[in-house]
């Protein structure tokens, strides 16, 4: 039995990699979520660094205004490119053969990875910019990388199943921002408030709260996507 189990979880990871393999694939030949997380954060930044410089605000102003700002540009650029992993299936007709062919919790693997990667992307865009620009300055570095860590986590999960459910209706940029929206709101809250620490605590040990609500929100909105998507995705 052991064995078996074994073969099973290898099988469910070789057909998750073929399926994030897949999208890689696509995304690279075609650009379009790519170029709208990007020219998106890069925007954002451009329209913040100039109405919210260094410059406008005092010292003591700056970790809770620097912070949310910083977690709205992930937050919205999630929501402009993580809901393509599905719906380009739908769109091009390949939903079908994927379901015929892979396994639905390999399917949602595949997909989060592939969501995961590009928003690692577009952090490890914006965040330096982000602190450049507007002279942020973090004191405990070890906290804001788990911070971003576990966000993203959080962000990709949440966003693969929504876009997941969202892939057949009409209206699928209104329906995702809808569902998403309240789902997203736990984690950004949490992350706001664990990079506002991290601005002005050297340690972790000042923002391990904010880290256990991550950690929590990861691990639950994880495991209920996949018990339900066999359902969301067969339907």
């Amino acid at each position: 039995m052991p064995s078996v189990e074994r073969e099973v979880r290898a099988s469910l990871l070789d057909a998750a990699l073929a399926v994030f393999l897949k999208d890689v694939k696509t995304e690279w030949r075609t650009r379009v979520a790519t170029s709208a997380l990007f020219l998106f954060a890069f925007a954002v930044l451009v329209l913040v660094g100039y109405a919210v410089g260094p410059t406008t605000l005092s010292r003591g102003d700056r970790p809770p205004v620097h912070s949310v700002l910083l977690w709205i540009v992930l937050f919205f650029s999630a929501m402009t490119g993580l809901s393509r992993v599905f719906v380009r299936e739908e769109e091009v007709g390949t939903a079908v053969a994927l379901r015929l062919k892979s396994a639905p919790a390999a399917v949602l693997l595949g997909k989060l990875l592939a969501n995961l990667a590009l928003l690692t992307l577009v952090t490890a865009f914006v965040v330096p910019l982000f602190l450049a620009m507007m002279s942020f300055e973090i004191q405990g570095v070890g906290l804001f990388l788990w911070v971003l860590l576990l966000g993203n986590a959080g962000l990709a999960s949440a966003s693969t199943f929504v876009a997941a459910i969202v892939s057949k209706g009409t209206a699928k940029g209104t329906m995702f921002a809808v569902l998403a929206t309240p789902l997203l709101l736990p984690p950004l809250v949490a992350a706001v408030s664990a990079t506002q620490v991290a601005a002005v605590e050297p340690g972790l040990a000042a923002g391990a709260d904010f880290l256990k609500l991550l950690l929590a929100y990861d691990g639950v909105v994880t495991t209920a996507a996949f018990l339900l998507f066999d359902a969301v995705w067969r339907e």
